[in-house]
């Protein structure tokens, strides 16, 4: 098959790639001394910088090319989400981060080895190392569709293991030799690059539009079937969706609990501040540049839905829509950007996904290493031997080949698990990270409100948590006869019946070793 990319495109691509890699050797630190230089950066990363770090990894291609597909799909009430943020971004800068710099630590579950025991740390770095594989690898996934269909004009499942190859091999070349400092100055890069990506087709699709603004804004209020596609709120309690209010209070909240106090890979950057008031500052200030983002994204769905769907507002005519290109099923906005984009636009969006992926995936590479060499390696290297910092940074650039490697294997199974599920792409995204989610917020609930708990109650929960949402999955509880309601859940609501688990088997016995 033949690429829809013209020449300039493939200049365009071309650029990006050599700005990538002069990005890459700029900001590579000449000499890294230690695990704390390697892992935290030194810990001397401003609010602003961290904030701006934490946005590039969490607005991932997942927003890209989700968010897009459900403004198309549905509403503004994704971006009410940010209330859920707001609830668990205070928690967390309240009663976690001061915690975590309290005893310097250089991962989050270090915190479980002062309130119950080592082995307890370990087996809550390794759900995390799990659950980080499910994400990172659902998000190298939906990045590898863009960079499948650049390179083969095709989304079939050799042109997914060789994209997916390619993103991770980028992601792994740039935080190789220099740790966070590394991912940190590339963050800003690559959110330059893939905002600006977004920026360029919101106005694209905007001047594409015969109507006038007053209209457009009329016609979206007004969709067919009495629907308003500006609505922000939705104050049904519908279990089924998972940006309605009540699943954004409870759910979504536990989501960004756990998404920037229990997940190493967003936290680590929160805990490379000099102190703990500025590493909080840098977490509100990532909450609040959230929103312009997830804006801009949801409002390209909006017009996509006006060009395809909305005659009335396009001078009579609408575009064809199609959901498959060269036979293979895609989201509305890959179909758009394919078949509708000029020249050069087209190329600029395509580095603006792979630029989102490489933000997220480079900085997963890093946390997954920290937590495997410093929960792990370190304490049983030093059992054996006593060997100098420069050993442990070696060992974490092997942490993240092993990392890699893992993620890489999880974005194949995501191409698959994802067609079968047929879940929108963002819902899909987000809901891998539940599994891990539930238990670790058990347990960390208990370590920082309850006396009780032990070693033991801690694994037992960290695995009740992710079997409790595994029996929230559609196949899995029809496979057990299980109540049909428990199958038809959004995500929100898995993560709040596995926390509840999670958190009752933790307290079980009295607090001991």
């Amino acid at each position: 098959m033949s690429s829809p990319f013209s020449l300039l495109d493939w200049l365009v691509i071309g650029l990006y790639v050599t700005l990538l890699f002069t990005g890459g050797w700029l900001f590579r630190p000449r000499q890294t001394e230690d695990t704390h230089d390697y892992f935290l950066a030194g810990g001397q990363v401003p609010a602003w910088m961290a904030a701006i770090s934490v946005l590039s990894a969490t607005q991932s291609a997942a927003t890209f090319l989700g968010g897009p597909d459900y403004g198309f799909r549905n509403d503004y009430t994704y971006i009410a989400g940010n209330i859920g943020g707001l609830i668990g971004a205070l928690f967390v800068a309240h009663y976690m981060i001061p915690r975590f710099y309290a005893i310097k630590a250089t991962t989050v579950y270090e915190l479980l080895e002062t309130r119950f025991s080592r082995r307890a740390m370990r087996w809550a770095g390794g759900m995390f190392l799990i659950g980080r594989v499910f994400a990172g690898g659902a998000r190298v996934y939906l990045a590898a569709i863009a960079v499948s269909m650049v390179m083969f004009a095709s989304i079939d499942a050799t042109g997914i293991v060789i994209a997916a190859a390619l993103v991770m091999l980028a992601a792994f070349l740039f935080t190789f030799a220099g740790g966070l400092r590394s991912v940190i100055l590339n963050d800003l890069l690559q959110f330059a690059i893939y905002l600006g990506a977004a920026l360029a087709t919101l106005i694209w699709l905007w001047t594409s539009i015969p109507a006038s603004a007053a209209d457009i804004v009329h016609g979206l209020a007004n969709a067919p079937d009495g629907v308003n596609k500006l609505r922000l709120f939705d104050w049904s309690f519908d279990p089924a969706k998972p940006f309605a209010m009540p699943a954004i209070v409870f759910g979504l909240s536990l989501l960004y609990i756990a998404s920037t106090g229990t997940d190493q890979d967003v936290t680590q950057r929160l805990l490379a501040s000099p102190d703990a008031k500025i590493g909080s500052r840098g977490l509100m200030l990532s909450l609040v540049g959230t929103v312009p983002v997830v804006f801009m994204f949801i409002t390209i769905g909006l017009l996509l839905h006006v060009v395809y769907q909305r005659p009335e507002l396009m001078g009579g005519k609408t575009l064809e829509l199609g959901t498959t290109f060269e036979g293979q099923k895609i989201s509305t906005f890959m179909h758009y950007f394919l078949t509708q984009l000029p020249a050069g636009l087209r190329g600029l969006v395509t580095a603006g996904v792979f630029a989102a992926a490489i933000a997220t995936t480079n900085s997963a590479l890093n946390a997954m290493s920290s937590v495997m060499v410093q929960d792990f390696y370190r304490p049983w290297k030093e059992k054996r031997a006593q060997v100098g910092e420069h050993h442990y940074v070696q060992a974490g650039r092997w942490g993240m080949a092993i990392a890699g490697i893992a993620m890489f294997g999880f974005a194949v199974v995501s191409f698959y698990w994802q067609r079968a599920s047929d879940k929108p792409l963002l819902e899909f995204a987000l809901q891998v990270m539940v599994f891990a989610y539930a238990g670790l917020l058990g347990v960390y609930f208990t370590a920082l409100f309850s006396s009780r708990g032990t070693t033991n109650s801690v694994i037992a929960a960290l695995i009740a948590g992710f079997v409790a949402v595994a029996c929230c999955q559609p196949y899995i509880a029809a496979a057990l006869h299980l109540p049909e309601w428990l199958g038809k859940l959004a995500f929100p609501w898995q993560l709040c019946i596995g926390t509840a688990v999670a958190t009752v088997v933790c307290n079980l016995p009295r607090g001991n070793r």
